[in-house]
């Protein structure tokens, strides 16, 4: 373990082999430190933070801090829960959860860059990369293995699908299809994230099923008929998305961005 003798650390943090804490970082008490966690200078861990394993907090970084919610009270015990092998760059901000128990968690794997802000509670799968200067509103959930490029703002409560990509600038108020890209101000699906598909080990099989899913969304057929022919196809990922999308048409989901033309 090796500490920094700028910076502060509340006697009861708890600490596991390996970690580096740089100068003047500051980790406030009741947070955890899995093995080989790095929080380099400046960088603040609040307190009821859990990490896992092999974190790389960068400098100027706040993890846990307050929520920005008028509901939140000062003496509510919420949590930060972030998994093992994540990488949030300079500046990033994740706030912890904003009631009793509740926690905003990031899973394995993610790549946070520069200036990201993640809210509270938010849900964050493994395997996600998030570019600079990105923001996500309380209670967004992210599923696993998508990628939200730079300067993007996405609504409270809206859901981003499992291999999504999502394009730079873009204004995310309703879900963002699974496997698909979305993108623009209102935003829109344009189209399969075949790249993305094909590095998560996509066979032609199943990107051939989400190919025809996706032309009856593109078609504009009545969305209770496209969803009935998607239910008859044989194939898992094509399962996964109508499921998505029957719950953003729910009483109160967000709805999802429709394929442009």
């Amino acid at each position: 373990m090796s500490i920094h003798p700028t910076a502060l650390v509340a006697a009861d943090a708890k600490l596991g082999a390996g970690v580096g804490i740089g100068p003047y970082a500051v980790i406030e008490e009741d947070v955890v430190l899995g093995d080989d966690c790095e929080v380099a200078a400046h960088a603040v861990i609040k307190c009821h933070t859990r990490m896992g394993a092999r974190n790389r907090i960068a400098e100027h970084a706040v993890i846990g801090g307050d929520p920005q919610d008028f509901k939140f009270k000062a003496d509510c015990l919420s949590y930060t829960e972030i998994g093992d092998d994540n990488w949030l760059r300079e500046g990033v901000t994740v706030h912890r959860g904003s009631r009793d128990g509740s926690a905003t968690r990031i899973g394995d794997g993610c790549f946070l860059m520069a200036y990201c802000h993640v809210a509270h509670d938010c849900q964050l799968g493994s395997q996600i990369v998030i570019a600079n200067g990105t923001n996500l509103a309380g209670e967004v959930v992210v599923g696993d293995r998508a990628n939200i490029s730079g300067l993007v703002s996405v609504h409270q409560f809206c859901r981003i699908g499992r291999n999504a990509m999502v394009s730079q600038s873009s204004k995310i108020n309703q879900n963002a299809l699974p496997f698909c890209v979305t993108e623009g101000n209102p935003s829109h699906a344009r189209g399969l994230n075949l790249v993305g598909l094909r590095r998560s080990g996509f066979g032609p099989e199943e990107i051939a099923a989400l190919k025809a899913a996706y032309r009856l969304l593109y078609q504009r057929v009545p969305l209770a008929e496209a969803l009935e022919t998607m239910a008859r196809m044989q194939s898992p990922a094509v399962s996964e998305l109508r499921a998505f999308i029957e719950l953003s048409t729910q009483a109160r989901g967000r709805g999802f961005a429709h394929p442009g033309r």
